[in-house]
């Protein structure tokens, strides 16, 4: 990205930095209160007891926490203890009693610490002194994939849960050590905390090493451990890699992982889940060895990574690329976490209002400045911002733009692949309006934690269709998706994010890829656009195609919402469906309907649920085709979700370009039983190329004109003045881009 560019959005990139200034007022609330000694020391400090007991006394949101807790966890103690022998995968039974126990436990703990009734640390004594005699005995997990990578556990069918398990259950151990007797704590430590944080180090050294999520709540497990057991060695494997070289280890995924804006690699959902590790291992540094400052460590990325967490939302959800469970959002307990952790180093007070829309309050230091803040209303509005999202550890793989305007959210993804769990879905786009998904993802093929389907893991089909291209809304060339459905190919490349750019009215970006098909090269602009004339934004988009060889090339669009009108006549499937084609996600779609795009101006209409239309008008090519599909070709099991699209085909071409205007509009209204502006604007579209200019004018019924020029040519000079002439008039302008508008001319 050029340096022009990232002043764009210096205003947003200065409240990040800011973080690096208040870290040092946070570390001072981490530093212990009593002796070296003193429990819990992890995440919660002697002191954050002192001054919670102190809290639960006085009517307010910590108080209206800590009682909700207790009465929930008086009812639990009641309750017969289980610690089965693990049998079932995500979602079974005795995966969800484990998960519980830890999760109860930890709970426990903290009551008990509050409270000082030792029934709450017997119960966590219990359990503990169970699983020690139940642990040792445990071969690995029936249920884990002998045919993958992911490393399997012994409570729980992969490690990664056994790392969550031990995150929560070191902490409740931490809390209770004040009510144990040296037997007790002798043999919970020899029998299950000692045996779990080796199994996750020593027994699993590929996962514990390498640079992905899994190996974050494993390093945070282990270190946590070290700390609390005064195993120095293990904290720092934890930080340094098993051999301490480095190589690996909480650092390094701290280096690695982020880009430096703060932006996970992996996308938001991972983003969100891998936080709660993140921060949570760093508060228990920062209490154990402040001098490390890990807060403020490359530039206080782990703050940082809290914010972009956030602005990586709409109407409280995460934008769902990648491998995303799609209700994810801000009220999760991984980003209730990281906001309490973030206000108290911070005392950022947008932060306090998306802390209040959690409305959800941890019993912990950070949970009590939070609850104590907002009791005083001491919130302001959190400023969601336009912004690009840079991805890779030095910010030059790409990244994810987002463009905002009223209640529009505009997602333009150049991003890296995203390891394992990323897509092919180069410059792939996504819209919101209204509180609605407009323009949507598929994201993952799963269902979390139900035992029945496929043992809560991802789907075959999240392979074989959500991965793939076509399942985007981006360019597929002959029915192969990008890099040839190879994630390996795909980490070792990623889009050229050319530019971004905010000028009010006008927000735009584009993107280039040249390598995720040998002979193809696709450039795409996006532009949000605000005018007096429009009474909602419109968006722009070009995608310009070069190649030597013809090729087959489909544009797709998965829309949210019932088709209303097409300005060309459907040949629909009323008796049978076929498959749209063989294999890279075509096989899962059923073909419902073909046509002839109308030209020079096609359009489609459908109306979404949120009460607004939305009109696709596009610049119909020589034989440009529209397919309208259908998700459920070849899904003999009902795992994926019924969801409509339409396909831009153009069956034969070696340069072309997709031109179109995306316009939400109008109003439909059951209650009050009225209709406005159903139809679209947009009159026409023309686009034409002048060296490396493109030109793209589009006229609306109500007499606006606008004109964007582009420069997106590979070898470009800032300082040149470009030059071109539409319909006779002569325009300049400086760098990539110049919307004209022509209305008054």
């Amino acid at each position: 990205m050029k340096k022009a560019t990232i002043t764009k959005h210096k205003s947003l990139l200065s409240r990040l930095g800011l973080i690096a200034l208040f870290v040092c007022y946070g570390l001072a609330e981490y530093a212990l209160a009593d002796d070296a000694k003193a429990h819990p020391a992890l995440v919660i400090t002697a002191q954050d007891v002192k001054e919670m007991r102190a809290e639960v006394t006085h009517a307010g949101r910590f108080q209206s926490e800590f009682q909700a807790k207790k009465t929930q966890l008086d009812i639990k103690l009641n309750e017969p203890k289980q610690v089965p022998v693990p049998r079932d995968a995500g979602g079974g039974f005795t995966h969800e009693v484990h998960k519980n126990n830890a999760q109860t436990m930890y709970d426990a703990a903290i009551v008990y610490q509050l409270t000082g009734d030792k029934k709450y640390a017997n119960y966590v004594r219990d359990l503990l002194l169970m699983y020690a005699d139940l642990y040792p005995t445990l071969p690995l997990h029936p249920q884990r994939k002998t045919d993958s990578v992911i490393s399997a556990g012994k409570l729980f069918w992969q490690n990664l849960n056994e790392s969550v398990w031990l995150v929560y259950t070191i902490q409740a151990y931490d809390a209770v050590i004040p009510a144990l007797t040296a037997t007790e704590r002798k043999k919970i430590e020899a029998g299950i905390l000692r045996p779990v944080a080796l199994f996750l180090s020593e027994g699993s050294p590929h996962t514990f090493n390498t640079i992905h999520n899994h190996a974050t709540w494993a390093t945070c497990a282990v270190g946590m451990t070290g700390y609390v057991l005064g195993e120095q060695e293990w904290v720092e494997q934890a930080l340094y890699g098993a051999d301490k070289s480095g190589k690996g280890g909480f650092l390094r995924q701290l280096d690695e992982l982020f880009s430096p804006q703060g932006y996970y690699t992996e996308g938001p959902y991972y983003q969100r889940y891998a936080l709660l590790p993140f921060v949570t291992f760093a508060k228990a540094i920062a209490v154990n060895e402040p001098q490390r400052k890990i807060f403020s460590y490359r530039d206080g990325i782990v703050l940082k990574a809290v914010n972009t967490t956030i602005q990586l939302s709409y109407n409280n959800l995460f934008f769902p690329i990648n491998d995303a469970i799609k209700d994810k959002g801000l009220n999760t307990i991984e980003l209730v976490n990281g906001v309490a952790i973030a206000y108290s180093a911070t005392k950022d007070a947008g932060l306090l209002a998306i802390a209040k829309q959690q409305d959800k309050i941890i019993l912990t230091g950070d949970g009590l400045r939070v609850a104590q803040a907002l009791d005083q209303h001491l919130e302001q509005p959190y400023a969601f911002s336009s912004m690009v999202f840079q991805d890779g550890a030095k910010g030059d793989a790409g990244g994810l733009v987002v463009m905002r305007e009223q209640d529009q959210a505009l997602v333009f993804k150049a991003t890296a692949q995203g390891m394992g769990h990323g897509h092919f879905d180069k410059l792939n786009w996504l819209f919101y309006d209204k509180g609605a998904e407009i323009v949507s993802d598929y994201g993952a093929a799963r269902f979390l934690n139900v035992e029945a389907k496929f043992g809560g893991r991802y789907l075959p089909e999240n392979k074989t269709y959500a991965n793939q291209t076509i399942a985007h809304n981006t360019l597929v060339v002959d029915e192969t998706s990008h890099f040839n459905g190879d994630t390996d190919v795909g980490d070792r490349n990623h889009p050229e994010l050319l530019y971004f750019a905010n000028e009010g009215a006008l927000k735009i970006t584009a993107a280039r890829v040249d390598n995720a098909y040998p002979d193809v090269e696709f450039v795409r602009t996006m532009a949000q656009v605000s005018h007096k004339k429009l009474a909602q934004p419109v968006v722009l988009d070009v995608l310009t195609v070069k190649s030597n060889k013809a090729h087959q090339l489909d544009l797709p669009l998965q829309y949210k919402g019932h088709l209303v009108e097409t300005n060309f006549s459907l040949n629909t499937a009323t008796q049978t469906l076929a498959p749209l084609g063989k294999k890279f996600g075509y096989e899962h779609l059923w073909l419902k309907a073909t046509a002839t795009a109308e030209k020079p101006l096609s359009q489609i209409t459908w109306l979404n649920d949120n009460g607004r239309f939305y009109t696709l008008s596009t610049l119909a090519q020589a034989d440009m085709k529209v397919l309208f599909t259908q998700i459920g070709a070849n899904d003999p099991n009902f795992n994926l979700r019924t969801e409509n699209a339409f396909v831009l085909r153009i069956p034969s071409a070696k340069n072309t370009v997709f031109a179109s205007v995306f316009e939400p509009h109008g109003e439909y209204n059951p209650v009050s039983e009225f209709t406005t502006a159903a139809n679209s604007k947009v009159s026409s579209i023309a686009h034409q190329q002048q060296g490396d200019i493109d030109q793209l004018s589009v006229e609306f019924n109500n007499g606006l004109k606008l004109l964007l020029l582009l420069n997106n040519a590979r070898k470009f000079d800032e300082q040149k003045i470009n030059k071109v002439t539409v319909k006779g008039k002569s325009y300049s302008f400086r760098g990539r881009f110049r919307l004209v508008d022509l209305t008054e001319n």
